[in-house]
């Protein structure tokens, strides 16, 4: 049932009204399928790609901390704990716990394969909030720029900036993937 193509359909459910949130998520979404067509990732990690940002959805937002939102929704709706793990801990999600004070509630969720959190925390940073291609340093710096100093998300990004981007350069590794991977390969394939 925990398919990609099923969690597109979730993820459309719950984030097609929110815009540009919508279009980053298609964006990352689009390119997970097109690494496990290729048997670069997991399914799991195509899986999570669509939902890792489900916590958005105003609904489902209980914490504020929308890795941890997102990952309890799909916990009590029956995900593989190896998604709700990936959702619950992307892209730097952990330390942004330890800034809410949630870290204790993220220490309930499952744990995730690092090589597979790699790989998601990669596709995360090279897609842009309207859903365009970019890379990850660059991404860092946009995640930055839209918070103010005192708020828990750009704390938690100063924070772990050089892991985030270390992550990111293991997986394009691991992948086999060039450092002008998505925008050399796929420039111009997806519509926002």
């Amino acid at each position: 049932m925990w398919s990609a193509e099923h969690a597109a359909k979730v993820a459309s459910e719950y984030l097609s009204g929110l815009g540009r949130r919508w279009d980053h998520v298609r964006t990352v979404g689009r390119l997970a399928d097109e690494l496990a067509a290729s048997g670069r990732i997991s399914p799991e990690v195509a899986t999570a790609a669509w939902l890792h940002d489900v916590g958005y959805a105003e609904e489902l937002s209980t914490t504020g901390l929308h890795a941890l939102d997102g990952a309890s929704f799909l916990a009590t709706e029956g995900a593989p704990p190896e998604v709700v793990g990936l959702v619950a801990r992307h892209t730097g999600a952990a330390v942004e716990a330890e800034e809410r004070g949630l870290g204790p509630q993220l220490g309930w969720m499952p744990e995730a394969n690092p090589a597979d959190l790699d790989a998601l925390t990669l596709l995360d940073l090279v897609t842009a909030p309207d859903g365009s291609l970019t890379d990850p340093e660059t991404r860092v710096a946009e995640i930055l720029s839209r918070y103010p100093a005192s708020s828990p998300v750009y704390r938690a990004v100063s924070r772990s900036r050089v892991e985030l981007l270390a992550s990111a350069h293991r997986a394009r590794e691991r992948l086999g993937l060039t450092n002008e991977w998505p925008a050399g390969a796929a420039q111009g394939v997806f519509e926002p």
